[in-house]
């Protein structure tokens, strides 16, 4: 089903829509009409974007703008886990006005590591199941077809029930759903190098954990308040396998360029696909220390395999302590 170059009503349900775009033309043209539209119906709006796409989109509403919330996305979703808690806390924070709303998030860009990309692909199928059975409201996710891999907007095309190309709005007909999102717990990790350093542990190792993940903070140098949040992140994941993984784990660290890995293995099975991009309740034992490890972390990679759970922690050596979603905007 297509519409004209007018932005579809707003729908019943999650509207979930793919903005692939060539140019900043295509892109105003899409974006401008669709946050004018939601002012002009009283739907409360949040655009999370890159700098150069806020300042453009800023420039082109005018002053509807002041009607807008903005978000630096590079902000917001340095860490892509990061994304859903900030559009839940919107979405609910909107219920208390009547009526859908909508939002501009954009994920994915040019300059993100590969790692990053393989997190936000699963961050946008996950949305589909994240907001499934929640309240009326669109998320427009734009793509750059001119300078992202067409890879990149293939998988756009299977995570997105709607797709907006040349001024049309359609059902995408390569969206997987919920299985897409799944499939990404089992996709296979990058392997760490033959030679870096690993430990075993066991029920009375929680310590022995945290000298060891310690000893490697020191050793590259990071800086001290990126190295206190690694161990406390570190510490959580060992004691969720000591809790939930069968009571012993392994611990392997190594160091790619400017970034210290830590990645823990042990026997559980992680069922659900939203562990650690919600907010846990004070009885979500388990659940807590992965949404932790995500708000101190630069990226949390969790794939489950027959084997067992592995999750896979990257800090930077340098930089600022990143901000909670959930105080971005």
């Amino acid at each position: 089903m297509s519409t004209s170059n007018q932005v579809a009503p707003s729908p019943v349900g999650f509207a979930h829509v793919a903005l692939l775009y060539a140019d900043e033309d295509e892109f105003l043209a899409a974006t401008v009409p669709f946050v004018a539209g939601g002012i002009s119906a009283g739907e409360p709006v949040l655009v999370a974007l890159r700098s150069a796409h806020t300042d453009a989109l800023r420039d082109a509403l005018g002053r509807d703008a002041d009607e807008v919330v903005f978000a630096d996305m590079a902000e917001l979703g340095h860490n892509p886990a990061r994304i859903i808690p900030a559009w839940r806390e919107f979405v609910e924070r909107g219920q208390a006005v009547n009526g859908p709303r909508r939002g501009i998030g954009e994920p994915i860009w040019t300059g993100r590591t590969d790692a990053e990309v393989v997190e936000c692909q699963r961050h946008e199928a996950l949305l589909n199941i994240a907001f499934e059975l929640g309240p009326a409201w669109q998320l427009m996710c734009p793509y750059d077809t001119t300078l992202l891999p067409v890879e990149v907007i293939d998988e756009a095309r299977r995570s997105h029930p709607l797709v907006r190309f040349e001024g049309q709005q359609h059902e995408s007909p390569d969206v997987l759903g919920e299985g897409m999102a799944r499939a990404h717990l089992s996709d296979p990790l990058s392997a760490p190098p033959a030679a870096s350093d690993s430990l075993n542990y066991g029920p009375d190792d929680i310590r022995v954990v945290r000298d060891y993940v310690a000893a490697h903070v020191l050793a590259c140098d990071m800086d001290p308040v990126r190295g206190f949040d690694l161990l406390v992140a570190a510490s959580e994941i060992a004691t969720n396998s000591l809790r939930h993984g069968g009571g012993k784990g392994a611990v392997r660290i190594w160091r790619d360029e400017e970034v210290l890995l830590c990645q823990f293995t042990d026997g559980g099975a992680l069922t659900e696909p939203l562990v650690g991009r919600e907010l846990p309740g004070e009885d979500s034992e388990g659940k807590r220390g992965i949404w932790l490890a995500n708000q101190l972390c630069d990226l949390v990679q969790i794939r489950v395999f027959e084997s067992g759970t592995v999750v896979r922690l990257h800090m930077a050596l340098t930089g600022t302590r990143p901000k909670s979603a959930l105080a971005a905007y």
